[in-house]
């Protein structure tokens, strides 16, 4: 079918984007499938690594659970990026249709969090931190230590804090009474020398936390949103991501009138 300019080069940048989306969301989906059949293989390959921070990932239990991460986000991507790419190159309407009423669906889902987000600030913050105190319920230490619990060592390493209001929210976790030993705090929520063995400052930090030694009653919460509010390079990344989002629902409905502007003047 022969087009005008203006319906080529839409057709095309929508068949590229979608073309670009569909092979990340291929290679995340495979990586993913990878490590959920032969986690053990991975582990092999990042002990070859001269790096004592990789050695936390190591663990069994962190990488199935991103395996399970990494299926979910690639197969989104697959999917929403395959009927993008099909519906332009084969100037299927039913194909755009579809997907560009997925992407609008996508698009209000996210409009609409972010509007309750800002109306019920409070029962937003209240919320997220009872979803935190439900992953911290898992905090472990040792061999046992799955993502949750390395998720939290980063963080609490990375921005100088402990449990989410402070290290009495440790005390919800039995996995880590039974692991901590004399500890009063976890070795993360100490004033690090070394952030990837996660060692200590003061050696009697973990048994005898003090303002000077430790994060213990600075809780993550707190430090983490001001931080969060303080990133202009991720609320530009989110302003870009929504920008994208629009260019590929106007270009799909775009095509579905253009293709059916050109099928009636065939007839």
């Amino acid at each position: 079918m022969v087009f005008d300019c203006g319906v080529w080069c839409a057709k095309y940048l929508l068949c590229i984007l979608n073309f670009i989306f569909f092979v990340l969301g291929t290679i995340i989906f495979g990586v993913g499938l990878w490590l959920a059949i032969d986690k053990h293989s991975l582990i092999a390959l990042l002990k070859l690594v001269e790096s004592e921070r990789i050695e936390h990932f190591t663990q069994p239990q962190v990488i199935e659970q991103m395996a399970y991460a990494l299926l979910v986000i690639g197969a989104v991507m697959f999917f929403m990026s395959l009927l993008g790419y099909l519906g332009a190159m084969r100037e299927s309407r039913c194909l755009l249709s579809t997907y560009g009423t997925f992407l609008i669906l996508l698009l209000v889902a996210e409009l609409v969090a972010g509007g309750l987000a800002v109306f019920y600030k409070e029962k937003v913050r209240s919320e997220s931190k009872k979803f935190l105190q439900t992953t911290i319920t898992s905090y472990t230490l040792g061999e046992n230590m799955d993502a949750t619990s390395l998720m939290w060592n980063q963080l609490m390493g990375n921005f100088g804090c402990c449990g989410i209001n402070d290290y009495h929210d440790f005390d919800e976790s039995e996995a880590w009474k039974n692991t901590k030993g004399n500890r009063t705090i976890p070795e993360a929520c100490c004033v690090l020398k070394d952030m990837a063995q996660m060692v200590p400052r003061d050696e009697d930090c973990t048994t005898n936390p003090s303002d000077a030694n430790s994060y213990y009653k600075n809780g993550c919460y707190g430090v983490f949103t001001e931080w969060l509010i303080r990133q202009r390079e991720l609320i530009i990344g989110v302003i870009v991501a929504g920008i994208v989002h629009l260019i590929l629902v106007i270009l799909a409905f775009a095509l579905c009138k253009a293709f059916a502007k050109y099928d009636d003047m065939r007839l």
